[in-house]
């Protein structure tokens, strides 16, 4: 009856904002996250829970543990000479990378801890390449379950582990919102950095082309005669994009099972997976879009509620 009186006279009941996120796959894209992160504690919203996959396993388990302004700085420092200093590479027949000098590097500034040791709940989703399985690490240790999350297949080392070769979990679920720990009227909040806005990227690729024709420097001029038209049309372009259209589709199919409050959507065709020397740029995109998704969101809810007095 107070309430009822209350809400007559304009008085609106405060609206919770607990929020269990859900970050996704992604590579250097997923720096987009900490700008996500950002915008959602500027906002008043309370992170309770996290999942993620791949780079969101990481940005998330960073989060968790307190860590995340000290990563961000540490992301500032990174540039191309910085990546190769880090880039143990491998003569291995199956990845390139082994991926422990990453890993090596981040713990110096966040140590490793038990997940179920973590303020709030947490947990990074792999993949079980001999039976294609889903694997969700709720417990044990943190970097462990995020090294076998961001197993890239190719790139990095696989993670064996209880018999299993742990690789990406963005192969089966690139944003596990099925996974995360949910509490009673909390918002379900993911941020979707997956997918590549590939028609963007193709009309920049053909703008930069036609600029290039239009050089009429020497040097130019001979480059435009040595490199075929059809550069970008190769092995592994065809691969990439496969890769990236079936991890996008699964992302869409899982967002379709389990509909977020929010879905953040953050398609990208200026930056790739591995433009981890962007981090500043990709962070405030991440703010960018955020903003602009909880700004509709807010309006959807006033909406909802000025609807709901009137038919009270």
């Amino acid at each position: 009856m107070l309430e009822k009186l209350l809400q007559l006279t304009g008085w609106d009941k405060p609206e919770k904002k607990d929020v269990a996120l859900v970050l996704s796959s992604g590579g250097a894209r997923g720096l987009a996250h900490i700008g996500a992160i950002e915008i959602l504690e500027a906002q008043g919203y309370h992170i309770t829970s996290l999942a993620g996959c791949s780079m969101g396993a990481l940005i998330g388990g960073v989060y968790a543990s307190g860590k995340l302004n000290e990563f961000r700085e540490w992301m500032k420092g990174i540039d191309r000479k910085k990546m190769l200093e880090l880039t143990d590479f491998s003569l291995s027949l199956n990845h390139f990378v082994k991926g422990d000098r990453i890993i090596e590097a981040i713990m110096e500034f966040v140590p490793d801890v038990a997940i179920e040791d973590l303020p709030i709940p947490y947990c990074a989703v792999a993949t079980d390449w001999l039976t294609g399985r889903e694997v969700v690490f709720r417990t044990g240790s943190l970097f462990e379950a995020i090294r076998a999350s961001i197993s890239l297949p190719l790139f990095y080392k696989p993670v064996h582990r209880d018999g299993m070769i742990l690789i990406d979990g963005g192969v089966v679920n690139p944003i596990p919102l099925n996974r995360v720990v949910r509490n009673k009227g909390d918002i379900l909040v993911g941020v979707d950095v997956s997918g590549y806005d590939f028609k963007a990227q193709d009309e920049l690729k053909h703008e930069l082309t036609e600029r290039r024709k239009r050089d009429r420097s020497f040097t130019t001029m001979l480059l435009n005669k040595l490199i075929p038209d059809n550069l970008d049309f190769n092995y592994y372009t065809m691969l990439s994009r496969t890769s990236s259209l079936m991890i996008s589709q699964n992302a869409k199919l899982m967002e379709q099972l389990m509909p977020p409050d929010i879905l953040v959507d953050i398609k990208m065709s200026r930056y790739s997976t591995f433009d981890y020397d962007k981090s500043e740029k990709l962070i405030a995109y991440g703010r960018q879009k955020t903003l602009k998704t909880i700004d509709k969101y807010t309006q959807r809810s006033k909406r909802r509620k000025k609807s709901k007095k009137i038919e009270d």
